[in-house]
C-alpha cells in the first residue's frame, strides 16, 4: 500500500519522527514499520527518521499489505450512498434513518459499511471512525484506508472532530443547558443504557434551543463524548426524551428525530478544513 501527501505551505518545519508521532499521531506500531522498512520518501527519495520535512514536500508513505489484514465485507447497494466529502483518505456519507451502521454478523449485507463498500470497490475498502445509532441519520464519517484510520480516531478521541445534532424532544425546555451525567450499561434490558453515577462512563452533552412548539422543543446537541446512547439516554434523563424514541419513551413517530447534522474537521494531512451539513435535517 502506498500514499502520498503534499505537506500544505502553511506547515511547520519538523524531522520526520515529529511529522509521523506529535503532526500525524501514527500508531508506534506503524511507526516502527515505516522506519525499519524505510518505507517513508521525501519527493521520492529515502530518508531518515530525523530528516527535516519543509511546506511542499512530497510525503510517501510505504506499508505492506500483510501490516493491515482485511477483513471480508459482503457488497451492497451502491446507489444508497450520499457523498457530503470524499478525498483519497476519508469519505463523509448522510446516513438514513433505519439502517444499521456496520454489520453485526458476518452474513449481514444491508448496512451503510456494505453498501459504502460497494461505493468504493474496488479501489477502497470503508474502516468505521464513529457510529450512529441505528434509528439515527446523518453525517458520519469512514477512513479509506487503514493507514488514516488510527489517525482520525485520535483526533475523535482528542476531541477535535466537531459533530453537531439535531433533535426534537418532549416537552419545552426554557435554556441551553449541559448534561454531565455519567452513563452505563442497563442491566435489566441489554439493548439500553442508563445514568449510572458511581459505575458509568463521563458524558457531556450541550444543548442549545432552536425553536419551541406548544409541547415540543428542537434544540441542538454538541458532543463532548460519544457513547452509545447518549444524547437520548441524557435527554431522558432530564424529563425531555426524544420524540420518535422507541427505547427511552413512547415512539410515538415513525422514526427517531434525531439527526447528525453537522461534521467538521481539520484534514490531518492537508490542514483543509472540511464542514458539511447533511440536509435536509429535521428543520428547515
Amino acid at each position: 500500500m502506498k500514499f502520498t501527501m503534499t505537506l500544505p505551505q502553511q506547515f511547520t518545519e519538523m524531522t520526520v519522527k515529529d511529522l509521523l508521532e506529535k503532526e500525524w499521531l501514527v500508531p508506534r506500531k506503524v511507526r516502527h514499520f515505516i522506519r525499519t522498512r524505510k518505507g517513508l520518501l521525501i519527493n521520492g527519495a529515502t530518508c531518515h527518521f530525523q530528516d527535516l520535512v519543509h511546506p511542499g514536500d512530497r510525503i510517501t508513505v510505504i506499508l505492506e499489505t500483510s501490516d493491515y489484514p482485511e477483513r471480508q465485507i459482503l457488497l451492497g447497494d451502491p446507489s444508497l450512498i450520499t457523498v457530503l466529502y470524499e478525498d483519497e483518505h476519508l469519505i463523509i456519507v448522510n446516513k438514513p434513518a433505519g439502517m444499521k451502521t456496520h454489520p453485526n454478523q458476518p452474513i449481514e449485507q444491508d448496512t451503510l459499511l456494505n453498501h459504502l463498500a460497494a461505493y468504493l470497490a474496488p479501489d477502497h475498502q470503508p474502516h468505521v471512525v464513529h457510529r450512529l445509532d441505528k434509528e439515527t441519520s446523518g453525517a458520519i464519517l469512514f477512513a479509506k484506508n487503514p493507514f488514516v484510520l488510527p489517525i482520525l480516531g485520535r483526533l475523535l478521541e482528542q476531541k477535535v472532530i466537531f459533530r453537531r445534532y439535531q433533535a426534537l424532544v418532549h416537552g419545552k425546555l426554557t435554556k441551553n443547558l449541559t448534561i454531565n451525567k455519567k452513563i452505563g450499561r442497563d442491566r435489566h434490558d441489554r439493548r439500553k443504557r442508563r445514568i449510572d453515577p458511581k459505575g458509568g462512563k463521563p458524558a457531556v452533552t450541550h444543548v442549545q434551543i432552536a425553536r419551541s412548539f406548544s409541547n415540543q422543543t428542537a434544540i441542538f446537541c454538541q458532543l463532548e463524548t460519544g457513547r452509545t446512547h447518549q444524547i437520548r439516554v441524557h435527554l431522558a434523563s432530564i424529563g425531555h426524551p426524544l420524540v420518535g424514541d422507541p427505547l427511552y419513551s413512547q415512539a410515538d413517530r415513525q422514526r427517531l428525530m434525531l439527526h447528525a447534522y453537522e461534521l467538521h474537521l481539520t484534514h490531518p494531512f492537508t490542514d483543509q478544513v472540511i464542514s458539511v451539513q447533511a440536509l435536509p435535517g429535521l428543520w428547515t
